[in-house]
């Protein structure tokens, strides 16, 4: 009796240990080869500076808006950016101007 109960312990035992071994080995795989593992990490760095890049970019376009909106101003326009937005927009030149068009 005592016997096949050492069997029974023995073999619910060895069920744990694999069931552990498993999980950990799971977690391991995980950590090396899953979305945020070892092998993920150079794909986050590329995609980190490439998104610097963008941000950078966007800054620069953002700036040149902030710029042109600030020549805009109702109370104080810049002539030059006023004379250029109507004559593109609205196709208004006087008489004696010659149109150049620089490609």
């Amino acid at each position: 009796m005592q016997r096949g109960q050492n069997s029974v312990i023995l073999k619910r035992q060895s069920r744990m240990q694999m069931a552990a071994l498993g999980a950990l080995l799971f977690m391991l795989g995980l950590a090396v080869a899953g979305p945020s593992g070892l092998l993920a990490w150079s794909e986050n760095l590329r995609l980190l500076d490439q998104r610097q890049q963008e941000l950078k970019q966007i800054q620069l376009e953002r700036d040149e808006l902030k710029n042109r909106v600030a020549l805009l101003d109702p109370h104080n326009t810049d002539p030059d950016l006023a004379g250029e937005l109507l004559r593109r927009d609205l196709n208004v030149v006087h008489q004696d101007e010659m149109v150049m068009l620089i490609k």
